[in-house]
């Protein structure tokens, strides 16, 4: 008990203090890119990012996609180098698909004025999806980096947006 209160204790204290993202231009859309701050905001104001190896954060997290794959590279306060993980997008596709179609679906039905029980509906699909989401992400990094679920949730928001402008 006291070691896993422990472990608890170490993996808070290694968090992500930066995000770097490849393109700072908006998103296609107001909604997308309100998603996309929101998580960048999100992720500074509380995070559980633990990589194996690494000495404890705080980290910056430059963020990629590259050839079809996820680059997570990880760096100091100083913007040094400490470790890159790639991760293929492939299990990640219908995911990252479905997620822009439900942000699509939310947006036209905010624009046309649709009933509050279509928008929950909406949202609740969404919330569906960053669950199916973050648990692969969390799965596909096992052994690699421990990160919490909300962490793997604003990390899944971000690979989205960063689809959507290739």
């Amino acid at each position: 008990m006291a070691e896993q209160a422990l472990a608890e204790r170490e993996v808070v204290s290694r968090d992500i203090v930066r995000i770097e993202l490849p393109d700072h231009a908006p998103l296609p859309s107001a909604f997308a890119e309100a998603d996309r701050q929101q998580a960048v905001a999100d992720l500074l104001a509380g995070n559980r990012f633990s990589p194996a190896g690494l000495q404890p954060g705080p980290y910056v997290l430059h963020l990629a996609l590259r050839d079809g794959r996820l680059l997570l590279d990880i760096r100091d306060e100083a913007d040094a180098p400490l470790h890159a993980y790639v991760l293929a997008l492939g299990p990640f596709r219908r995911l990252i698909k479905d997620y822009q179609m439900v942000i699509e679906g939310h947006e036209q039905a905010v624009t046309e004025g649709a009933g509050e029980a279509r928008i929950q509906a909406i949202d609740m699909g969404r919330r569906g999806l960053h669950n199916e989401a973050a648990e692969l992400l969390r799965d596909r990094l096992a052994g690699r980096v421990v990160l919490d679920f909300e962490t793997a949730r604003r990390l899944f928001t971000l690979v989205c947006a960063m689809h959507q402008r290739i």
